[in-house]
């Protein structure tokens, strides 16, 4: 029987079952022969996996085009240049990003339904001296390797935390860490075609 699973992976946490290495793996929260997860999340980084069994919702998942959303407590103060910059699609070593939808959070996670949940992370992101933090979230409809983090530098603001609050339909919601739940109904947004990427920007030196 087809499974689909939605889990808020815990940062410090590999986005597979197995590890040579004896580090934390998805195998520790979920006992589901079989799934896979459509699309990582980077052993530093936290919040929304899919989990299936069912191929084609994985490669719907990961072939671009559906909208996945994250907050990033980035270290400095976004200014409207770096937001219309991130929003533009900066410039990194394999070529330009895909513009994106970028916001301030100016309350943090106080100040947002999907986030208000969010635990005190151990150990806590710090930033380097006398340099102050603040929360943005982006949507992006691809997903290169490490993109939120190297678009966030790219523009002057590393990134010190980051969490994916939804894939395409499905929000993380009241989602603990650690925590799943099963899909009971695959929404219609799935499927949908999805959106053709743009081809790349001219590249200016």
């Amino acid at each position: 029987m087809a499974r689909t699973l939605l889990l808020h992976k815990p940062y410090g946490v590999l986005c597979q079952f197995t590890d040579a290495e004896g580090r934390r793996t998805l195998a520790e929260f979920v006992d589901a022969p079989g799934l896979y997860a459509a699309g990582r999340l980077d052993f530093d980084s936290e919040g929304l996996v899919v989990l299936t069994d069912v191929a084609w919702v994985k490669s719907r998942l990961t072939a671009g085009g559906l909208a996945k959303t994250y907050r990033a407590l980035v270290e400095g103060e976004p200014d409207d240049d770096a937001l219309a910059r991130l929003a533009a699609g900066p410039d990194l070593s394999d070529g330009p990003t895909l513009p994106a939808r970028v916001r301030r959070l100016p309350e943090g996670p106080a100040g947002d339904a999907l986030f208000q949940r969010l635990p005190h992370r151990h150990p806590p992101p710090v930033p380097r001296a006398g340099r102050t933090t603040s929360w943005i979230e982006l949507v992006l409809t691809e997903g290169r390797n490490r993109q939120v983090r190297r678009m966030t530098a790219a523009v002057g603001l590393p990134t010190l935390r980051l969490v994916r609050v939804a894939v395409g339909p499905w929000a993380i919601g009241d989602l603990a860490p650690g925590r799943s739940r099963e899909v009971t109904s695959l929404p219609p947004a799935l499927f949908a075609r999805p959106a053709r990427p743009r081809p790349p920007r001219e590249r200016r030196d």
